[in-house]
């Protein structure tokens, strides 16, 4: 199953919610969600990044799978803090990451 930008319209406590239920559905059916909130993106068990970069009129799409635990927080850490990221951002992604891995087994 394929969702995608299924964050559209939501956030915060539902967004966990749904990132929960993506994370059960997964367990049992083959899924790839695309999302921009870290509370979905907290539950996954593969992260992959998506960027492009425009290069002589041509965008490129580069996906790079994040296999680190540090890796996948900074990554949350850019979700969470924009451009400039802090040691309270980096903090609060790690919490995060920490905290929803638990919550996927509760």
């Amino acid at each position: 199953m394929i969702f995608d930008e299924i964050d559209t319209g939501i956030s915060g406590a539902i967004a966990e919610i749904v990132g929960k239920k993506l994370h059960s559905l997964g367990e049992r059916h083959q899924t790839l969600c695309v999302t921009h909130l870290p509370q979905i993106v907290a539950f996954a068990e593969h992260h992959f990044l998506v960027s492009k970069h425009l290069q002589d009129n041509e965008t490129y799409t580069i996906i790079n799978p994040l296999k680190k635990k540090q890796e996948r927080i900074r990554a949350l850490a850019d979700l969470l803090g924009g451009q400039e990221i802090t040691v309270q951002t980096l903090e609060l992604a790690h919490e995060m990451f920490n905290n929803f891995q638990t919550k996927k087994t509760d």
